[in-house]
C-alpha cells in the first residue's frame, strides 16, 4: 500500500484478537490510499492536481491536515521540503535497465512549477487550490507517516498498546517489547548491515537515504530520488538521515527536508524545535547527531574519528 510495504508486529497474548486488530489497523491505510495516493485517479490528492490552475477542490479532513502538515514542514525547512515537488515527477527514472537522467533544460521548464507557497487552502471552504497549470502535490513524502499514526490510534483502541510498525523506510514504536523498550537498527548507507541501533518508545522515526531508489551511472556518479528543489537535481552532502520525533506524520516529512538541507542546517533547525533527534551521515560517511541522538544511539561498528567505516 502507498508504494510500499506495511508489517505490524504487536505485543499481546489473544492472538485472535491481536491479528484482528492489525487487520483493522491495514484497513485503515488501505482506505487513506484512495484518499492519499497521487497514483489513483480518483483519490482527492489527484484532483486537486488535475484541477490546478483551474479551480479549487473540496476535499475531506484527512487531507487537509496531510497539505497543512506539508505546508508547515516546507515553512519549518524553508522549502527543502515541499508537497509540490511532483510538478518534477517522472523526470528521472530509478528502474534497473529505464535508468534516466533529465536534461538542464527538461528541469529548467518544470522547476517554475514547485511552489508550496502557490498552494491556497480555504479551511472554512475545506478546499485547495494550486495556483498555476502544470503544479502537482506529491504526498510520497509524508502520507505514509500519517497512515502509521492512524493505525496506531486503531491498534491503541482494540487493547494493543504494546507494538512496533514499519512502512517505508519508518517506524512507529509504542510500550514495550516484553519488559524492554524497542530497538530499530541504522541502517549502513553503504553496505547491507547496520551500524548501531536507537532503544526507543512511543515514537516514530524515519530514514531518508540516498541508496533507497538509485543508481550510479558509467561515471560513478550516484544519482537518487531525493532532489534538491532549488536545483532540480539529487542533494549533495548528506547520505542519510534518521529522524525520532513524536508522530509519524512528523518523523515522515522533516527527514526529507534535513537531507536536503544538509548537515548544518538541519541541527540549527532542530535545536529550535523540541521533540525532534537526529543522526546524520555526510558524504564523508562522518555522523553527526543532535544531542539528545547521542544519549539513545548504540554503534555497532568502530567509528573513525566521527566515520563510518566502508
Amino acid at each position: 500500500m502507498m508504494g510500499t510495504v506495511y508489517q505490524i508486529s504487536v505485543v499481546g497474548e489473544d492472538e485472535v484478537a491481536a491479528q484482528t486488530a492489525m487487520g483493522h489497523a491495514l484497513d485503515e491505510i488501505d482506505r487513506l490510499e484512495t484518499l492519499l495516493s497521487e497514483w489513483r485517479d480518483d483519490s482527492e490528492i489527484s484532483r486537486i492536481n488535475a484541477a490546478a490552475g483551474r479551480a479549487p477542490v473540496q476535499v475531506g479532513p484527512e487531507t487537509m491536515t496531510i497539505i497543512d502538515a506539508g505546508l508547515v514542514t516546507a515553512e519549518q525547512t524553508n522549502g527543502a521540503f515541499d508537497i509540490t515537488w511532483a510538478a518534477l515527477r517522472g523526470l528521472y527514472l530509478f528502474q534497473r535497465g529505464e535508468e534516466r537522467v533529465p536534461t538542464d533544460a527538461e528541469i529548467a521548464e518544470r522547476l517554475p512549477l514547485v511552489g508550496y507557497r502557490d498552494v491556497v487552502v480555504d479551511h472554512a471552504a475545506s478546499t485547495v487550490f494550486l495556483r498555476r497549470p502544470g503544479m502537482a502535490i506529491g504526498t510520497g513524502g509524508i502520507a505514509k507517516g500519517y497512515a502509521l499514526d492512524r493505525a496506531q490510534e486503531i491498534l491503541v483502541r482494540e487493547g494493543f498498546p504494546n507494538f512496533m510498525m514499519f512502512g517505508g523506510g519508518q517506524v512507529q514504536l509504542r510500550g514495550m517489547r516484553g519488559d524492554r523498550v524497542w530497538r530499530v537498527g541504522i541502517q549502513h548507507p553503504r553496505r547491507e548491515d547496520y551500524i548501531g541501533y536507537l532503544d526507543a518508545t512511543d515514537c516514530a522515526i524515519a530514514t531518508a537515504g540516498d541508496y533507497e531508489h538509485s543508481f550510479i551511472d558509467d561515471e560513478g556518479r550516484r544519482w537518487h530520488h531525493i532532489i534538491d528543489l532549488s536545483t532540480g537535481r539529487p542533494a549533495q552532502g548528506v547520505v542519510q538521515v534518521t529522524v525520532l520525533t513524536r508522530t509519524g506524520l512528523d518523523a515522515d516529512a522533516i527527514d526529507t527536508g534535513c537531507f536536503i538541507m544538509g548537515v548544518e542546517r538541519c541541527l540549527d533547525m532542530l535545536s529550535r524545535m523540541p521533540g525532534y533527534e537526529a543522526v546524520i551521515v555526510d558524504s564523508d560517511m562522518r555522523v553527526h547527531m543532535t544531542p539528545g541522538a547521542r544519549d539513545r544511539v548504540t554503534f555497532r561498528v568502530p567509528l573513525d574519528e566521527g566515520r563510518i567505516p566502508l
